[in-house]
C-alpha cells in the first residue's frame, strides 16, 4: 500500500481531501490533516486568532440573514462574506448593502452548507501583503514577503505581485513575521503554508491562511533562487533539510538588489460576453515574471510579457466620480508623455476644468441618438484609441455601457487596465519605456549588486 500521502500542493481540492482521507485510515504527511481542517473553517480560524492574541478585522460567523445584517450594522459596511473549504474565492464577496448581503449571503450559505459563513468588516484602502512559507514541526525555517499591487480584495491569484514588499513599513513587516511565527506554532505546520495579511500604516490584520502551497510559490522559490517546495517536501517526508541556505525570518528583506513582479494573465479573449474586472473570485488562466532593478522595469517587463500593448496614440478614460481627485495625478502623468486623452462627457469637463486636455465621447448607448460627440467604437476602430482605462465601483450610474466599453477593448485587442492601484503604476512606469533592458533573471540574483558581467 501507500505509506503516506501528500496534500499540500495542487491547490484548494487536496486540502478539502485532509479529513475524509484521515478518516479513511490513509497517512497524511507534514501538518496535521485536523489542522488543516481547522484552519479552513473560517470560524475555528478566527478563534484560534483570538486566543492567539493576533490581529484580524471584527468578524462573526452567522447562519441567519438577521444575524448578518446586526453584525453589519454594528461595524459598518462594506463587508466581505467567506464561506469555507472554497475554491479560488467562489461565493466570496464585498457586500456594500443590505440587498446586495440578502443576495450573495444565500449564495454563500449554498457553496459552504455544513459551516457558518464568516462576515468580516472590509477594510478599504489597504495593503494587501502575502507571507509564504515553510515550517518543520512548527518552527519557520523559508519564508518571503511580497506585496500585491492592487488595494486588499482581489484574489491573489490575480492580483499583481511586488518582491519584496515596497511600501510596508518596518514595523509592519516585524508584526507579519510575529504573526506568522505565532501560527506557524500553533498549528503545529510542518511543510508549505501561505498567510494573506491587511496592512494599514502599523496596523496588520490577518486575513487567512492556507496550510498548502499557494499560487505565489512557484513565483517566490524563482525570484529568490529557492526552492521552497524542496524543502516543503523534505520536512513532510522527515528528511534533512540544509537551514542555512533558506530565508529564515531573522534574515532582511530579499532580495535586496532587485525587484520581481508577478503579473496575471486573463483570458478575456475567449471567454465571450463575460466582464474583464476583478473581484474576489479568481479569473486568471495564468501567470508571468518580470525583473528589473527597480518597480518601473519589473513593472513594464512583466506587463508585456502578458501580452499588454503600451499605447501610443490614444486613451479612453472612464472613471467613476469617487475616483477623481485620486487620479488627478495620473492624468497629468499621461498627459506629459503626450497621449491624446480621450474620456466619457462628465470626466472630459471635469478634465478640461483641471487643465487637463481631454475630447469628449459618446457612451456606446448613446451613439444612435444622434449625439455630437464620437461614438467610442468609431475611435477604438480608426486606430485612434490603443488603451482603456475603466475604473469602475459598485454604484457607477452606467453599468451597461461601463461593460460594453471594458469589452470592446477586449474584443479589439487594446489595452485594458481596470484597477486603480495598477492604473497608478503604469502611469508612472511609462516614462522610463525607452530605457529597459534585457537582463534575465539569472543576472540579476548573480550580479545583484549592479555590476554587469
Amino acid at each position: 500500500g501507500c505509506s503516506g500521502c501528500i496534500i499540500s500542493v495542487g491547490g484548494q481540492v487536496p486540502n478539502n481531501l485532509a479529513v475524509p482521507l484521515h478518516q479513511s485510515g490513509v497517512k497524511i504527511l507534514g501538518t496535521n490533516p485536523l489542522q488543516i481542517d481547522q484552519a479552513e473553517d473560517r470560524s475555528m480560524f478566527s478563534a484560534v486568532l483570538d486566543e492567539l492574541h493576533v490581529a484580524q478585522a471584527p468578524w462573526k460567523a452567522v447562519n441567519t440573514l438577521r444575524d448578518a445584517v446586526e453584525f453589519a450594522n454594528s461595524v459598518g459596511y462594506p463587508c466581505l462574506l467567506r464561506p469555507s473549504y472554497v475554491l479560488s474565492g467562489s461565493a466570496m464577496n464585498v457586500v456594500f448593502t443590505e440587498e446586495e448581503m440578502r443576495r450573495f449571503l444565500a449564495e454563500a450559505t449554498r457553496v459552504s452548507q455544513n459551516h457558518p459563513v464568516v462576515l468580516t468588516k472590509f477594510i478599504e484602502d489597504a495593503r494587501e501583503v502575502e507571507m509564504d512559507a515553510v515550517a518543520k514541526a512548527g518552527r519557520v525555517i523559508a519564508h518571503a514577503i511580497s506585496e500585491h499591487v492592487e488595494d486588499a480584495g482581489v484574489h491573489s491569484g490575480d492580483a499583481t505581485l511586488v518582491l519584496p514588499a515596497q511600501t510596508i513599513s518596518q514595523g509592519a513587516l516585524e508584526k507579519v513575521k510575529a504573526a506568522t511565527k505565532k501560527i506557524a506554532n500553533a498549528f503545529a505546520i510542518s511543510g508549505p503554508f501561505n498567510i494573506q495579511f491587511l496592512v494599514r500604516g502599523n496596523d496588520v490584520l490577518v486575513i487567512e491562511c492556507n496550510l498548502r502551497a499557494s499560487r505565489s510559490f512557484p513565483f517566490v522559490s524563482k525570484a529568490l533562487g529557492v526552492d521552497f517546495i524542496d524543502a516543503a517536501t523534505k520536512v513532510m517526508i522527515g528528511k534533512e533539510v540544509n537551514e542555512s541556505s533558506l530565508p529564515t525570518l531573522e534574515l532582511p528583506m530579499i532580495p535586496s538588489t532587485y525587484i520581481g513582479i508577478k503579473a496575471p494573465v486573463f483570458s478575456w479573449s475567449r471567454l465571450r460576453d463575460a466582464d474583464p474586472v476583478l473581484r474576489c473570485e479568481m479569473a486568471s488562466t495564468g501567470e508571468v515574471a518580470g525583473f528589473g532593478e527597480d518597480v518601473y522595469s519589473a513593472f513594464q517587463k512583466a506587463m508585456l510579457a502578458t501580452g499588454f500593448t503600451f499605447p501610443k496614440e490614444g486613451i479612453l478614460i472612464g472613471i467613476q466620480k469617487s475616483f477623481r481627485p485620486r487620479f488627478l495625478s495620473i492624468a497629468e502623468l499621461l498627459h506629459k508623455e503626450g497621449f491624446k486623452l480621450y474620456a466619457t462627457e462628465a470626466t472630459s469637463d471635469w478634465l478640461n476644468a483641471n487643465d487637463i486636455p481631454a475630447n469628449p465621447v459618446a457612451w456606446p448607448s448613446q451613439e444612435n441618438q444622434r449625439s455630437s460627440l464620437p461614438p467610442v467604437r468609431r475611435l477604438v476602430r480608426d486606430g485612434k484609441i490603443d488603451l482603456v482605462i475603466n475604473l469602475p465601483t459598485s454604484n457607477t450610474k452606467f453599468v451597461h455601457d461601463n461593460y460594453v466599453i471594458r469589452r470592446m477593448a477586449i474584443d479589439s485587442g487594446i489595452g485594458l487596465l481596470t484597477n486603480f492601484q495598477v492604473t497608478k503604476l503604469f502611469a508612472e512606469a511609462i516614462k522610463y519605456s525607452g530605457k529597459l533592458d534585457s537582463r534575465s533573471l539569472f543576472h540579476y540574483r548573480h550580479f545583484g549588486n549592479g555590476n554587469t558581467a
